[in-house]
Parts: C-alpha cells; structure tokens; sequence
C-alpha cells in the first residue's frame, strides 16, 4: 500500500489560533503512528499569516523552517526562497475559525491542485456566516430562532434593537456573525447591557448577529462525517454548564471543570432522531463533506432550534466530534484514514470533468 505524504495545517490568523493547535496535535500524533500509511509534515502558521515546517506539532519555535505554499506542477510547498520544492499526496486542515474554516484556506487548496479533507469552499464558507447558515437551515425546514443583524460600518437605531430585544424576551445572545469557540459572544438579560455587548462583539467582527435566546438552554451536539449519499450522524451529546450560564470561551478553555460532556445526551429518542436528520439535511444542503458538527439549543418545553454548524470542529480526542462518534461505535482512527480517503475521492472526482467542449 502506497505511503501517503500528508501536511497537518494549524495555528493560523484567527482568535482560535490556540484551539487549532491543540486539535492538530491529536490528529499528527494519530497520524504518525501509523507509519505504514503516512508520513506526516505538521505545518504551523503563524497569527501573521508566516508558515513553517516543523518536526513536531507545537507553538512556533526558532528551529522551525520558513516555508511557502507554491502553485507549481512539480511542487506545492517550497522554502521562502523557491528552493527545495516538495509536494504532498493531501493537505489535513486543522484551522478553527477566521481563515481556516471559512473557506479562505479551502480557496488556496483548490489554486494548488492539491487533494484536502473537509468542505469546500463553498461550504465553508456558507457555514461559518451564521446568518447564511440559518437561512438555508429555515428553508429545508429546520427551526431557528429570530435574530436581528447589525454591522460596523452602519449606525444602528438603539431605540428599535431594545424594542425588538424586549417583544423577542429576554435573553438575547449578541454574537460575532463570522467567530466560533464562543469568542465575543455575550448573554444579555436587560437593556442596559444590550449595547455593550454589541460593542464587544464588534470587536471581533464587522458583522454580528442578535438572537433571541433560550433561556436555560441544553446545548446538544451531533457530529457528521461522510460525503455524497454517505454520510453519517453520530449520537446526540451534551455540554452540561456547572460554573456559568451558558457555553462560552471561558467555559470551553479557561475554567477547569467549566462543564461537562454527556455523550450520548439524555433525551427522548424521538427528539434525537429528529435532531439528527435535522444535523444532516443542514450539512447536504449546505453542500458539505468530509466532517462537520451541528449544534443545537434545546428548551424546557421539548421544542430544540438549530445554532450553528462548525465545519472544522475540534479534534483533539477530549474534543466533542471524537466523542460524539466513539459513543456511536467508530473508532477515531478510522475516523481520521476515511476523512483522508474521501479528500483523495473527491479530488478524482474533480479530476475528471471535462475543462472544454
């Protein structure tokens, strides 16, 4: 069996630079240990857009080597200076966030002719915009929840949003429209806080959104992996708050023992079921493939709304799409050979359309 040659992405120009890092350690470790079948270049880039070849997975150190990605038949890396061109048999992203998840990353693959797991550009970059996301969400039929969306570039009427905020019913959730990992996102339970939370959240986006929320929410999750006609949903998961409200950045990442993970999730199986199909229809229609996971917001009354999808989702192994799948039976490993065979299938596929009549 042919060794394949595979570039692990991470690090990168997004607030989630440090989460990618730790997703990409996971997959180069389970990567590299399976010698047989590949050989693995960990590739960091840096939060100023610098890339470097490294010897391990890690932070930037001084040891490691400058390198560029190039668009060259014979080559699709080289050192800053063209020299020693190399090329690879696929490219492994592990970007979360701003250019990496949105499609950015996915483009440059595409200009490079270079097989790559995960969404496309188009995908991506429709999932990463929560407002794109939710209208085809609505439009196969999947429920969400009204929002409101402001930008930095135009004023808004306050008077209008808190008027809309208070017949909506407090809480409202003020986030960044484009940002994952919870960054800049703000619970608001009464008008006075309701501006300020919009300020922070433009910090981080020119865009955001204000959401009527679900009080109290359960916060349930489901992973997708597959392509085409083949994709899978695993079982339901849950994040279970135990020092704040609601799933935020310092609950994810900075508070030890924040929440915890119930994987499967206990609720009806009905509603499972139906969140699952639900997780897939979003992901199909939005033209996804390779992995994917959808989040939900679950009520008292029984009634669950579509949140988002993450189309790169963390992939360290306490990372909620491992998770999600071991408890469906699958092992991670697995997981990881078929996201790289369905990369090195799709390039086929593109491989064989036809360039001119």
């Amino acid at each position: 069996m042919q060794v394949l040659k595979v570039a692990v992405l991470y690090g990168g120009k997004s607030t989630e630079h440090e989460v990618s890092v730790h997703s990409a350690q996971t997959v180069c470790r389970l990567l590299s240990a399976q010698p047989e079948k590949y050989i693995v270049y960990p590739i960091f880039i840096s939060r100023c857009g610098q890339w470097f070849l490294q010897k391990s997975c890690r932070e930037q150190t001084p040891q490691d080597t400058p390198i560029t990605p190039v668009i060259r038949p014979d080559a699709h890396f080289a050192a800053l200076d063209g020299s020693n061109p190399w090329k690879v048999d696929v490219v492994f992203p592990v970007l979360h966030g701003s250019n990496g998840e949105d499609g950015v990353v996915q483009g440059l693959l595409e200009s490079m002719d270079v097989p790559y797991v995960g969404c496309g550009v188009l995908a991506s970059a429709m999932g990463m915009d929560k407002e794109i996301a939710k209208l085809v969400a609505a439009h196969y039929g999947v429920p969400t929840l009204p929002y409101r969306i402001l930008t930095r570039a135009q004023d808004y009427n306050k008077a209008e949003l808190e008027a809309w905020a208070a017949q909506q019913g407090y809480p409202v959730f003020v986030k960044p429209l484009c940002l994952g990992s919870s960054v800049g996102v703000s619970k608001v339970t009464n008008g006075a806080q309701l501006h300020k939370a919009v300020a922070f959240a433009l910090e981080f986006d020119t865009r955001i959104m204000v959401e009527k929320g679900v009080d109290r929410a359960r916060e349930i999750f489901c992973a997708l992996y597959g392509r085409g006609s083949a994709v899978e949903s695993s079982a339901c998961g849950e994040l279970k708050m135990l020092t704040h409200e609601f799933f935020d950045y310092e609950a994810k990442y900075l508070v030890q023992g924040g929440c915890e993970t119930r994987v499967p999730a206990e609720i009806p199986q009905d509603t499972q079921a139906a969140m699952k199909k639900d997780a897939k229809t979003v992901f199909t229609a939005l033209r996804g493939s390779g992995l994917a996971r959808v989040d939900f917001l679950l009520g008292k009354d029984g009634k669950y709304y579509f949140s988002e999808i993450n189309t790169l989702p963390g992939m360290s192994e306490t990372s909620l799409f491992p998770q999600l799948f071991e408890a469906s039976g699958r092992v991670y490993t697995d997981i990881l050979d078929g996201l790289i065979r369905q990369a090195l299938e799709t390039r086929q596929e593109k491989d064989s359309l036809a360039l001119k009549r």
